[in-house]
């Protein structure tokens, strides 16, 4: 029974190479369509910053957080000794959205991320989500038109900061 599999395996392989050799290959490389040619585009990347437990102005009580706008936002791509920021800052509602040039496009998603050096508000001040200094990384939404090309639309989701001690946000 091997043996038989092993015959038809070998003449498989046969007829691939005979169609390869005879030109059969380049029949099929010849409908395939061409590759693209190099997109270039720019990055926008969204969020909102919010303080846990704290009713500020625009309190939103299903996620029990306030936003906080003026927020000071970066996005930070390195990839070896190679590295851009770029800044942006939350406005009202906490929402922020940084837009670059095409100089990010050189870096892949998973070469960048967007920190939020500090809470704007300083009885809100510690980090929350994520925990620390870490950075959020970005997942893709889609691409967008512009009227000087692509965008790349990136969303980071939420981050978040608490009061140093619960109930104290004053």
């Amino acid at each position: 029974m091997a043996l038989l599999a092993n015959k038809c395996v070998l003449l498989s392989l046969s007829a691939v190479l005979l169609c390869c050799l005879s030109g059969g290959a380049s029949a099929m490389l010849s409908s395939l369509p061409p590759p693209p040619a190099t997109v270039n585009f720019s990055i926008g990347v969204q969020g909102v910053v919010w303080c846990k437990s704290c009713r500020y102005p625009g309190y939103f009580a299903p996620m029990d957080a306030s936003p906080l706008p003026g927020a000071k936002v970066y996005l930070r791509c390195k990839h070896g000794r190679r590295a851009v920021t770029v800044a942006g800052e939350s406005g009202p509602g906490g929402y922020f959205l940084i837009q670059t040039s095409q100089q990010v496009s050189a870096f892949t998603s998973q070469q960048c991320r967007v920190y939020v050096a500090r809470s704007p508000v300083r009885a809100c001040g510690v980090p929350d989500y994520p925990a620390g200094r870490r950075g959020l990384p970005l997942k893709f939404q889609e691409f967008v038109k512009r009227d000087n090309g692509l965008q790349g639309m990136y969303s980071v989701g939420n981050r978040f900061f608490r009061p140093k001690h619960p109930g104290k946000c004053y």
